[in-house]
């Protein structure tokens, strides 16, 4: 939106000396020194977190605007109080104006909001280049380097975390995990690249407002983007801020800095990954790519909502519906595609007076019974547990732990036709684990665990570190992704 306030607001020098040092995404909050979603005001250069952390930057302003109850009103103290009001994210750099409560999409006369946000990204940018020198420093010197050793060969460790824009941590866990999802991750890196900004645009950094248009944005191409930058190993993090830019755009749902859930995300990312997908990417035919990328054959696709695609063919599997009629005994079947198995639900189960089914033979609604089986198993079966469950009003959490293998998971027995499989098309090996901390799902963080070349390791937002088998499996797990045996060994030949 265009705000008013930012001729009065915005005060402080574009260079101001005033700023802390050091890399802005990683500035503290003046008052509870969190540096998770730190704010700077463009009035006073103070550094405050966000209000889905503590909420000292809208603190900050509101004791601003408290009256001077034992002085009269004056012009100069009229002003002072619309200060203070325009604040600017130092990782994405966007910036919010408390008093018309949105973000803004408009600059002062003098240009002061583009000038501070250039010179918070030299300054992130020099603290990339000194951190990048440190590192290649610590490399360099043989007694000081981090090493890794795997099947006897030695190994730097290269993997990159991603930076937290506020609350954005159910992204950021998802994110790492598919991006461990070996055929589905490389399927997107062979991807061309394309240009989306032309002319004007071309190279200006894109900014998340509520207010901008832009029919160019292409959720394939940021997706591919973010998991490019991922595996490079040329910087501890990366700011997924362009991707989340078109995922404001594009669904509305997850718009803000609040907490959401990683499943959520999860099923939306996919669907309109496999939209897009369907209408072609680049210019280039749909079926081209899907033949070309990764190895994926049409044998293994799976449809849902229309053409097939990489989405489908790794994530997709087909259930059996299967109804019976108590009374006639008719049964009635449906084949239907699902891309992820949300809980157990492979049980005979009774359908109450609520369900009652409509049998064609005794031709009215009769009690029955309804049986799921599981017709196609998908390269990549993801299990959704149920952490979250609603009494009353509340959504509160379910914190029982649950013993999953990592190995060798067997889904034979969940099949329709199982004497039909191979001997290890039903086996499944853990890629990845999300995991939900805290006691509610509007709160609470998210990290994830995944496999990646023999090695675990534990992603919580920009911090990666290696971890043990062992502690991954006595995480409290939200979401897991096994990857079928088969579709691993192919991989691995690649």
């Amino acid at each position: 939106m265009e705000c008013p306030h930012l001729g009065s607001s915005v005060s402080i020098a574009p260079d101001s000396a005033a700023f802390p040092g050091g890399s802005p995404s990683s500035w503290c909050c003046s008052v509870c020194r969190s540096n998770k979603s730190p704010w700077v005001c463009l009035t006073c250069s103070s550094v405050h977190c966000g209000r889905y952390v503590n909420g000292h930057a809208k603190k900050h302003y509101e004791d601003a605007q408290i009256p001077l109850t034992n002085h009269k009103k004056t012009e100069k103290s009229e002003r002072e109080r619309v200060q203070h009001t325009v604040c600017m994210d130092c990782s994405s750099y966007s910036t919010y104006c408390y008093q018309c409560d949105d973000f803004v999409v408009n600059d002062t006369k003098l240009g002061l909001v583009q000038k501070v946000r250039e010179h918070l990204q030299n300054l992130e940018n020099s603290a990339f280049t000194a951190e990048r020198q440190r590192k290649r420093k610590l490399l360099e010197d043989s007694s000081l380097t981090k090493l890794v050793k795997v099947n006897g060969s030695t190994n730097v460790l290269c993997a990159t975390g991603l930076r937290n824009l506020g609350n954005t941590c159910f992204m950021n866990a998802i994110l790492q995990s598919l991006s461990n999802i070996q055929q589905f991750c490389c399927y997107f890196k062979e991807l061309p690249a394309v240009e989306l900004r032309n002319g004007k645009t071309a190279g200006r950094r894109m900014y998340h407002t509520r207010s901008q248009g832009d029919s160019t944005i292409s959720l394939v191409e940021e997706f591919r983007k973010t998991l490019c930058a991922l595996w490079q190993g040329s910087q501890t993090a990366f700011s997924p801020e362009s991707l989340f830019y078109v995922v404001w755009k594009i669904m509305p749902n997850f718009r803000g800095y609040q907490q959401q859930d990683a499943h959520e995300f999860m099923r939306y990312l996919l669907d309109h990954l496999h939209l897009e997908l369907q209408g072609g990417y680049n210019g280039v035919n749909r079926s081209v790519l899907l033949q070309e990328n990764s190895g994926i054959s049409s044998s293994n696709k799976c449809c849902i909502n229309g053409a097939s695609t990489v989405v489908t063919s790794i994530f997709g599997g087909i259930l059996q519906n299967e109804v019976n009629c108590l009374i006639c005994g008719t049964e009635s079947k449906k084949f239907d595609p699902f891309l992820d198995c949300l809980r157990s639900f492979t049980d005979l189960e009774e359908l109450d007076a609520t369900e009652l089914y409509m049998c064609h033979r005794c031709k009215k609604k009769q009690k029955s019974t309804k049986k799921f089986w599981i017709q196609k198993l998908p390269k990549v079966l993801c299990l959704h547990l149920k952490r979250f469950h609603w009494t009353a009003y509340l959504r509160n959490k379910i914190d029982t732990y649950v013993d999953f293998p990592l190995r060798n998971l067997d889904m034979k027995c969940y099949l329709l036709e199982p004497e039909n499989s191979g001997p290890e098309s039903c086996l499944y090996d853990l890629a990845a684990v999300v995991v939900h901390h805290g006691s509610g799902v509007g709160s609470g963080h998210y990290t994830a665990y995944a496999a990646h070349e023999g090695r675990w390791f534990h992603f919580n937002d920009s911090t990666v570190t290696l971890t043990e088998e062992e502690t991954v499996v006595k995480a409290k797990a939200y979401i897991l992704f096994y990857v079928e045996r088969q579709a691993k060994s192919a991989m691995e030949k690649l």
